[in-house]
């Protein structure tokens, strides 16, 4: 009985071990929360903000009144032009507007 206990608990280190890996490797930083990328992003926005742009929301109330009879799907930031992409749905069709971050002028669109 002591036996079957004691390759039973083996067992279960082994499989908590496994289990903890990426966590005890470093692993766990990777696994969790948004792409170094992303974070990089967000803080380029945040450092251009803190110079004068505009925010990603004062872009949105000026640019979304724009595409009437679309729908507003989001965003993303492009820190290396300070481009911001806001995409639409219109018809089946996606429209990009491409907006800089730094001044909140639109300076591209894809799609009709």
């Amino acid at each position: 009985m002591r036996e079957a206990y004691a390759t039973a608990m083996k067992m279960l280190l082994f499989l908590a071990t496994l289990a903890a890996a990426p966590f005890l490797t470093g692993a766990a930083p990777m696994l969790a929360g948004e792409p170094p990328q992303r974070r990089s992003d967000q803080m380029s926005a945040l450092q251009a903000r803190k110079t004068g742009a505009p925010s990603l929301r004062e872009i949105e109330s000026r640019v979304i009144p724009t595409m009437r009879g679309a729908q507003y799907l989001g965003s993303d930031y492009d820190s290396g032009s300070a481009i911001y992409t806001l995409k639409f749905l219109r018809d089946g069709t996606v429209i990009w507007v491409d907006v800089d971050g730094r001044n909140g002028q639109i300076v591209g669109r894809t799609g009709r």
